[in-house]
């Protein structure tokens, strides 16, 4: 085992916190379980941090006919039960007043008017200005009738208006590049790109966010991120647990779609992008779009090279799974970025469920030492190359691992490991990503959600490796044990390249 250093941090000093303009949050399938686990939770750790003060309202949408007491009422039991921070009565007594709740089918224009009454009156009471955002936390075929009934119910105004009216969408955002270019086309029917706010709570993520500010704000590492120092990268999203509940939607999706489309792409594309001419949303989106634009192309003959999908045994009896289902549980895969800075450069995306950890992470691999200075010939071949890795969750942080000499009389060369954890050096755990996306998209900061152009682009790239696999879907599924890191043949495609995975 390499030996460990511990890195204090020292803490800047404290800042205001930033604030949410006056505002309304409009939450449409507000009885499901991303409002009470997700949502709720969220809005009210920004309450309690400051982030949302007295001109501040949330309102649930659903078709169950609650009161405002029931819907306040099981938003508490959510906060108790998923918060991070511990109910604080205060807080509540606060925030419980600022929620209400309309009933009514997405479909009846008289939904929509009960919704403009209850947030015309929240606007005399709190003073919210007219400033609406609103979320649809519902599958996407309700996307078309929530968003053209707001429009004619006047609840949605233009960008150039002095009240501003925003909508988080959901992913999946599509499930193919025709489907994803037909809901682009239904959004832009009502809005404006810049009213529109893709969301992936994966960029929501401290650490995720921490990539750039590691890369741009550190100039002893960015002359390093590139072909000549890099020899390759590997990111990772692996789960413990299985689809559970979710087996019907698993199998029109499997991972693929689920998780590499969007969250690992968006990974890359933060690793792999240059550096942008501001911290402006649309610069930073242009790089991100770049990189995905460079990805190459998967064709017909490298896809079964490049690409691994697996299946762990015990899949096919989850709930609402085929007893033959070929849907695929576990991708690991090749991807090249043919551009200049990373022409040759691997990068190798692993995501998989029933895994041996939770863990999703970053590390890039350097380059090996040329030439050993110190004893043997051979001994160069067991000097381990530096490897940094950029943890993601869970055990949020940074690791750096490089060789040092082992105390004694010998020339021994030993590897050692400096880690640096949030929660140490920080205080507590990092605030929940739907914290800070709920907040940037109050404060109409673009910076974390998905661009059209991007969205496309990336299916665009995506689509060839499932139009291979649903023609010709692995013969050897299921392929791997619960709690293992996925098939062999994982394996074997590094093992062709004379590399290995990591395994935390």
């Amino acid at each position: 085992m390499p030996t460990r250093i511990e890195v204090p941090i020292g803490l800047p000093n404290p800042k205001q916190p930033p604030e949410a303009p006056p505002c309304v949050t409009v939450v449409f399938g507000a009885t499901g379980d991303l409002t009470r686990r997700k949502l709720m939770p969220a809005l009210y750790n920004l309450a309690a941090g400051g982030h949302v003060r007295d001109r501040f309202a949330a309102v649930g949408c659903a078709r169950r006919p609650w009161t405002r007491g029931e819907f306040a009422a099981q938003m508490r039991a959510g906060v108790e039960e998923f918060s991070r921070n511990k109910l604080d009565a205060g807080v509540w007594e606060w925030l419980e007043p600022r929620l209400d709740y309309v009933s009514g089918d997405f479909a009846d224009p008289a939904t929509y008017a009960r919704l403009a009454e209850t947030l015309a009156a929240l606007d005399e009471k709190l003073g919210t200005a007219g400033n609406r955002l609103f979320y649809l936390a519902v599958p996407p075929d309700e996307f078309g009738t929530i968003l053209r009934h707001l429009r004619d119910a006047g609840l949605i105004v233009a960008p150039t208006a002095k009240t501003f009216s925003r909508v988080i969408v959901e992913k999946p955002f599509g499930r193919s590049l025709e489907t994803a270019k037909q809901l682009n086309g239904l959004v832009a029917e009502v809005l404006d790109e810049s009213q529109t706010f893709r969301i992936d709570h994966y960029l929501g993520k401290e650490t995720v966010q921490n990539i750039m500010v590691f890369r741009f704000a550190n100039s002893m590492f960015e002359p390093l991120w590139n072909r000549k120092y890099v020899d390759h990268v590997q990111i990772t999203a692996a789960e413990t647990v299985g689809v559970g509940t979710r087996g019907k939607f698993y199998e029109s999706t499997g991972v693929l779609r689920d998780i590499v489309q969007n969250h690992l792409l968006e990974v890359l594309t933060l690793c792999a992008m240059e550096p942008p001419n501001s911290s402006d949303a649309d610069d930073v989106r242009g790089e991100k779009l770049k990189v995905l634009q460079a990805l190459r192309t998967p064709w017909a003959d490298t896809v079964p090279n490049d690409v691994v999908l697996g299946q762990y045994r015990g899949y096919r009896a989850e709930p609402d799974v085929a007893p033959d289902s070929v849907s695929p549980t576990f991708a690991a895969m090749r991807v090249f970025v043919d551009n200049w800075r990373w022409q040759g450069v691997p990068f190798y995306l692993r995501a998989g469920k029933k895994m041996a950890k939770r863990v999703t992470e970053v590390s890039f691999h350097m380059q090996p030492i040329p030439l050993s200075l110190f004893g043997s010939g051979d001994l160069c071949e067991h000097v381990e190359p530096n490897v940094l890795t950029l943890r993601i969750q869970p055990e949020e942080g940074i690791t750096l691992s490089f060789s040092s000499k082992l105390p004694g009389h010998d020339f021994t060369v030993t590897p050692v490991v400096m880690d640096m954890k949030y929660t140490e050096a920080f205080g507590g755990e990092p605030p929940e990503a739907y914290e800070r996306l709920l907040l940037d998209a109050m404060r109409g900061d673009a910076t974390l959600f998905s661009r059209r152009d991007a969205v496309e682009t990336s299916w665009q790239w995506i689509q060839p490796m499932l139009d291979y696999w649903d023609a010709n879907p692995p013969k050897d599924l299921p392929n791997y044990d619960a709690g293992s890191w996925g098939p062999e043949a994982a394996d074997r495609l590094m093992h062709v390249d004379r590399r290995v995975w990591r395994n935390p």
